[in-house]
């Protein structure tokens, strides 16, 4: 079961897997480290999901926690994820975050970019 934190009134939620691989990727970074999802132009969709690793909270950040790990999401990115689950992948093609987005009207192959 995930866990789903409201921001005014964006609800985005944290599977138990992507928060275990959150985990044990930040036990390799500097204290305090955090993982920021993000949404950019491009990709080939027309907009494409950003990993980053950062470790300080942006003023209007929606900051998830669960199990440990922290995950920032910027104003911005909030209303093209909104409603959306981040989870951790791990299968034939290799692993993975993913983003389930209800928003996304399609998405290409690789799962990294997406359309409205």
């Amino acid at each position: 079961m995930s866990t789903a934190i409201e921001a005014n009134p964006h609800t985005i939620s944290l599977t138990g897997k992507a928060a275990s691989r959150i985990v044990a990727v930040m036990a390799n970074e500097a204290p305090g480290a955090m993982l920021r999802v993000s949404v950019a132009g491009g990709g080939c969709s027309g907009f494409q999901y950003v990993f980053d690793i950062d470790r300080e909270k942006a003023q209007g950040d929606l900051v998830l926690e669960r199990d440990g790990a922290t995950v920032l999401i910027d104003e911005t990115s909030l209303e093209l994820l909104d409603g959306s689950t981040i989870d951790f992948v791990d299968d034939l093609v290799g692993q993975s975050f993913k983003i389930i987005n209800p928003n996304a009207t399609s998405s290409c192959g690789c799962g990294t970019s997406f359309a409205l």
